[in-house]
């Protein structure tokens, strides 16, 4: 299995990278396009987060 074959998700019940079929999806993020992505999920979306919400801020 190579890192770049799809279907890797980040966990949130276990706070782990998985891939291919594992935890319901309602308890997962992704899929990523790679295992690296993937563990990144949690960062990228707080990354998203604050620039959504400085486009929030903009707007008011």
């Amino acid at each position: 299995m190579s890192d770049n074959d799809g279907d890797w998700w980040f966990c949130l019940t276990h706070m782990k990278v998985e891939h291919g079929p594992g935890c319901p999806n309602k308890d997962r993020m992704g899929p990523y396009r790679s295992q690296a992505d993937a563990s990144n999920a949690l960062e990228l979306a707080r990354e998203r987060n604050q620039a959504w919400r400085a486009q929030d801020d903009d707007d008011d």
